[in-house]
């Protein structure tokens, strides 16, 4: 996912796709099933998931060449950062394979520019 302020905005018009919404029990009290959620959001700068308790969105890696005020620039909130994140491994060649022929194999993800 390219990594943008217009995507990772403070305030939103409409939701495709529920996150954790306002934060713990919020998915609940919309219906949706317990337990649920996002686990990971990979773009074009980092790796971020969310914080166990809080449910907000922390920064885990960032990918080489990024700096954290790329990624801070990039979002119109605050994330949690609880310590200097590591650097993002690169994807093995197998890893690669799998997401080119198997996952993406009409590259509608994958090899899709950023706006």
């Amino acid at each position: 996912v390219p990594h943008s302020i217009r995507r990772f905005t403070n305030k939103i018009d409409f939701i495709t796709t529920p996150g954790y919404l306002t934060g713990p029990g919020a998915r609940e009290q919309a219906g949706l099933p317990p337990n649920t959620g996002p686990y990971k959001i990979i773009t074009n700068l980092a790796v971020m998931g969310f914080d166990e308790e809080t449910k907000r969105m922390t920064l885990e890696s960032i990918h080489p060449g990024v700096s954290i005020d790329d990624v801070k620039n990039n979002t119109g909130f605050e994330l949690i950062i609880k310590q200097t994140p590591k650097q993002t491994e690169p994807p093995t060649q197998e890893e690669l394979r799998i997401l080119r022929e198997e996952v993406d194999p009409f590259k509608a993800v994958i090899e899709r520019k950023a706006e």
